[in-house]
């Protein structure tokens, strides 16, 4: 019998407070035992304070994002919780709220607004619930298919954003000029292996060679087919994998098992949640929207997509 995926009711009644999300929590990141974040060394845990930890390795560390040096040392040891160098640390609001949302997140087919979030759970404003989500779809990164994706693979790009023509005048100037349909279009590149998982990537400066860099990048050596249109960044491809190209210009879309129907679905999906949903999504968060749809996308199938994402926060 086939696994279904948890619902609401279930999710509440399996942490009915706090203290049963911070178990799971700790269970989810360290499976063997609490683990220091900053050395990696094994971390004991303090009987006075349920959920904090001491590491007492002595080991120097540096933080891969600030540079800066850390020391555990042996004499007071470094002190942490279950939240430490999580979407979580820094932040007031009950955990078992922040599962509530990863919930909502995770099962709206085309996601779901913060402002809708805040609605629906009563946040004191709406920039936490915007705070929250956005963490939450940082912790959605997912690189695992990168150099990964065979058998049959289809790759194309999309424009995401607002048609020039739609907006006020005093909003128009000070655009790129790229022409009045794409002036204010963000590109959006994306792969699918057929009947699999997608890896999309939103490009911001398209080289000679850029589209056809990241195909080769995410598929793997023994694809069968990469079947594209007949966009002349892909001309080269060929050389390096089996390409085939189905030519829309000549109202051909499909020809055997060349096509690019799947990942043709899955810019549907994408544009019909940011239209429907969001309405807006700015170039500076559009990789995070990206992550989102990608992970809900190629985790729609998994019965554990919850878990999953808790041991990625």
């Amino acid at each position: 019998m086939n696994k279904k995926a948890m619902t609401l009711r279930e999710l509440l009644t399996r942490f009915p407070d706090n203290d049963s999300c911070k178990a799971f929590l700790e269970k989810k990141r360290w499976p063997n035992g609490p683990v220091c974040p900053r050395c990696g060394s094994k971390a004991y845990t303090l009987k006075a304070r349920p959920f904090y930890y001491l590491c007492k390795s002595g080991k120097e560390t540096v933080d891969k994002k600030t540079g800066e040096a850390f020391i555990c040392q042996k004499k007071n040891g470094y002190r942490f919780s279950v939240i430490s160098r999580t979407v979580f640390e820094n932040s007031n609001y009950p955990l078992r709220e922040w599962f509530r949302v990863i919930f909502m997140m995770l099962h709206a087919k085309k996601g779901m607004s913060a402002h809708q979030i805040h609605r629906m759970i009563g946040t004191g404003s709406y920039e936490t619930a915007w705070y929250m989500c956005t963490r939450i779809r940082a912790a959605m990164t997912d690189s695992q298919f990168i150099g990964m994706m065979g058998d049959v693979v289809e790759a194309d790009e999309t424009w995401i954003g607002g048609l020039k023509r739609n907006m006020h005048k005093s909003q128009r100037h000070g655009l790129n000029q790229r022409g009045p349909v794409l002036s204010n279009k963000i590109q959006v590149i994306g792969a699918i292996a057929r009947k699999g998982n997608v890896v999309c990537k939103m490009i911001e400066d398209a080289g000679f060679d850029t589209h056809e860099k990241f195909v080769r990048g995410v598929v793997s050596k023994d694809v069968s087919l990469v079947a594209t249109d007949e966009a002349s960044h892909y001309r080269h491809l060929g050389a390096y994998l089996p390409h085939e190209t189905i030519v829309h210009s000549k109202d051909e879309y499909v020809r055997g098992r060349v096509h690019t129907q799947s990942i043709e679905s899955f810019w549907s999906l994408l544009k019909r949640g940011i239209i429907g949903n969001y309405h807006k999504v700015s170039a500076k968060y559009l990789p995070l929207y990206l992550n989102e749809f990608t992970f809900r996308f190629n985790n729609r199938k998994n019965p554990d997509i919850f878990d999953d994402i808790i041991a990625r926060c």
